[in-house]
């Protein structure tokens, strides 16, 4: 069995230039997820695990940590938010060793967005039912609902760019100004709208950390209001950005 160092498997698995991938690379990647991934990259390695079990094992902490933010008290959002800092090192580590091993494939990249989609709903969700206090039908666990409803949009928006370039026969690889804006104002408001970084809200990582910063508010006052107030700024957000993101695809040259 291989026992290639970390060295190695880092060298192998985070090509140049993959912190810097504008769209593609999250932030905590950047800053320091992708200094730790490939220590436990190195040990799937050595083990002889595929890439796609890993992608399976991301899915599964993303979705616990949705369920893990229902039950509720200020230990639960903690549990949350470790979880999903798993969840993104599973997420770099399966690309990590599919690149290390040769054993890149369309079936690792389709698992890895499902994965996406499945963690964002599943703690929206939580969250909602965590609002509502408890696991029963109500306004919040609906708010909850509506919100990962708008963030899987926004990301089938962004995933049908793809689907309907393929279907035209055009090429996959969208050049960086086919993705601004024909109209000079709708361009400007894109770039406010990016600055701004509103969108990151109903994110997994950004999402579980604020989590954790009301479930503490709510445990000094007593009650839910902090985190029946983030529920409702999820849901404008998630409202919002679904028709942004529209409107900046349908004014981009993305589907020329």
């Amino acid at each position: 069995m291989s026992k290639p160092s970390v060295a190695e498997v880092r060298s192998g698995g985070q090509p140049e230039g993959i912190k810097e991938r504008v769209n593609e690379e999250h932030w905590a990647g950047r800053l320091y997820m992708r200094d730790l991934s490939p220590y436990l990259s190195t040990v799937f390695v050595r083990m002889g695990v595929p890439p796609n079990p890993i992608t399976y094992l991301m899915m599964a902490f993303g979705v616990l940590a949705g369920v893990a933010l229902a039950f509720g008290g200020l230990w639960s959002a903690i549990l949350a938010a470790v979880l999903i800092q798993i969840y993104l090192l599973l997420d770099c580590s399966d690309g990590e060793v599919a690149r290390y091993t040769g054993r890149t494939s369309v079936a690792g990249i389709y698992l890895d967005r499902i994965g996406h989609y499945l963690s964002e709903i599943a703690l929206l969700i939580g969250l909602g039912i965590r609002a509502q206090g408890g696991f029963e039908a109500g306004i919040w666990v609906i708010a909850g609902m509506a919100a990962a409803i708008g963030a899987a949009l926004i990301k089938v928006e962004t995933d049908n760019v793809v689907v309907a370039r393929a279907k035209a026969g055009l090429p996959e690889k969208i050049a960086d100004s086919a993705m601004q804006p024909r109209s000079a104002g709708l361009g400007l408001a894109r770039k406010i709208a990016s600055a701004l970084l509103f969108h990151r809200v109903i994110q997994a990582v950004e999402l579980s950390l604020l989590v954790v910063v009301v479930a503490v508010v709510d445990q000094f006052r007593g009650d839910l209001l902090a985190t029946q107030v983030l529920v409702v700024v999820c849901v404008a957000v998630a409202a919002l950005q679904t028709v942004l993101h529209l409107v900046s695809v349908l004014a981009s040259r993305r589907l020329h």
